[in-house]
């Protein structure tokens, strides 16, 4: 009789510098047969992060050393793309929403619920996975609208001959447009798809998102030709532009 093959473990990262909350992350996360490692500055975080390959970072806002916005920024920009999930004991909106805008998957805050954290990083792990999943089969395929052409498996952007920088977040709303054409999705749909899950009250995360990527990638970003507006329903991504090309 063949041994039975188990799930390997999710390796996790934690930064956080505050002692109770990082231990009540870990020991919850380690109780769910998680890998856990731990940061308590950000400096040392950031190095861990890029390092590690780990499949979650859990991520603090306010650290000595550098900051949560910044460790995150700097991680997308060195082309990191492991998902992260930001602690914030902030209250503040903007705060939150510009966690999400740096490239962050999603977001807590302090205090949280152990089953709500259990649940979100749960969430971020199940997208990841599915997320690689497809990505596998569909790795080599570039996808091409007229001239802008899309590239899953170096997550590259080319607008005619230009490369275009996009944010991990961007990328990853681009490409689920682009394997969509003429698909119309309200705001909800593209949050639950493309941030994981749904973040009630944050619909307008999407809009700045669509606006930041349409100032990337269209000629005249008021006329859009890529991500088209459908009034009062949502947004789509244009087939017509396929199909020409």
């Amino acid at each position: 009789m063949s041994a039975v093959e188990l799930p390997m473990q999710k390796k996790i990262l934690v930064i956080e510098d505050n002692t109770d909350i990082a231990n009540l992350v870990m020991v919850n996360l380690r109780g769910k047969n998680m890998q856990v490692d731990h940061a308590a500055n950000g400096n040392k975080g950031l190095q861990m992060a890029l390092t590690g390959n780990y499949q979650l970072v859990v991520l603090d806002l306010m650290l000595p050393g550098m900051d949560g916005m910044d460790i995150c920024r700097t991680m997308r920009n060195e082309k990191n793309y492991t998902p992260v999930l930001m602690l914030t004991a902030k209250t503040s909106e903007l705060d939150r929403v510009l966690g999400l805008e740096v490239g962050a998957d999603d977001y807590l805050t302090k205090p949280f619920s152990v089953p709500e954290l259990v649940a979100r990083v749960n969430a971020i792990l199940r997208r990841s996975e599915q997320y690689q999943n497809s990505a596998k089969v569909i790795s080599s395929e570039k996808i091409q609208f007229g001239e802008l052409c899309v590239d899953p498996e170096m997550r590259q952007v080319l607008l005619g001959d230009e490369s275009i920088e996009l944010t991990a977040k961007e990328f990853d709303l681009l490409w689920h447009f682009a394997n969509n054409p003429g698909r119309v999705y309200t705001r909800s749909q593209l949050l639950s798809n493309v941030w994981g899950y749904g973040h009630d009250g944050y619909e307008h995360t999407v809009n700045s998102h669509i606006n930041r990527l349409r100032a990337k990638i269209e000629t005249d970003p008021a006329k859009p030709q890529y991500v088209i507006t459908v009034w009062g329903v949502g947004y789509k991504f244009s087939h017509e532009l396929q199909e020409a090309a």
